[in-house]
């Protein structure tokens, strides 16, 4: 996972993208009461400024929150990488849902005042089950595996291929003598 600041910031980016398009294609169709290609274009309209929220909620506010909370309740040390990730994801979905759910209530729904509060509620119900399942099951996943495929594959091949040319070096010393 990210080890230093620019790598956090691209991973944010990376999720954000994933997450926000998907979550936005969710709820055109709820609201169009279809998911045809019309959603798959019209979520990009709406993808650039959901998108520029949840990537300064999560890298700034919630990002961080989540970590310590998920290290209250799980010790790096004693437990697999993937219990550490699976409870950092949970944590940052019952956070950044009813956020970005208040987003699109307020940016887009734009609700009477007195109904407010009920559609923020409703929105934030409506998401909350997709945005967990597509974190966990789909999103997360397929984000971790373009992070590595970016930032860990290439270090990894590079090692490899300088053991390989030293381990090759060695043989021909060996045959030399």
């Amino acid at each position: 996972m990210p080890k230093n600041l620019f790598q956090e910031i691209i991973f944010t980016l990376i999720m954000v993208v994933v997450m926000v398009y998907a979550m936005v294609c969710y709820n055109i169709a709820l609201d169009f009461g279809v998911l045809n290609n019309t959603v798959f274009v019209a979520a990009f309209s709406e993808l650039w400024y959901m998108g520029f929220i949840a990537f300064a909620f999560e890298l700034f506010i919630v990002g961080p929150i989540a970590k310590k909370l998920a290290f209250r309740i799980i010790d790096p040390s004693k437990h697999a990488p993937i219990i550490v990730t699976l409870a950092i994801s949970a944590i940052t979905v019952c956070f950044m849902c009813p956020i970005m759910s208040l987003m699109a209530t307020l940016i887009i729904k734009q609700p009477a005042a007195a109904d407010f509060f009920a559609t923020w509620a409703q929105t934030t119900a409506f998401n909350f089950p997709m945005a967990f399942c597509w974190q966990i099951f789909y999103a997360g996943p397929l984000v971790r595996l373009i992070f590595r495929a970016i930032f860990v594959y290439p270090k990894q091949w590079k090692e490899k291929k300088k053991a390989k040319t030293a381990q090759l070096a060695e043989g021909e010393k060996s045959e030399n003598k």
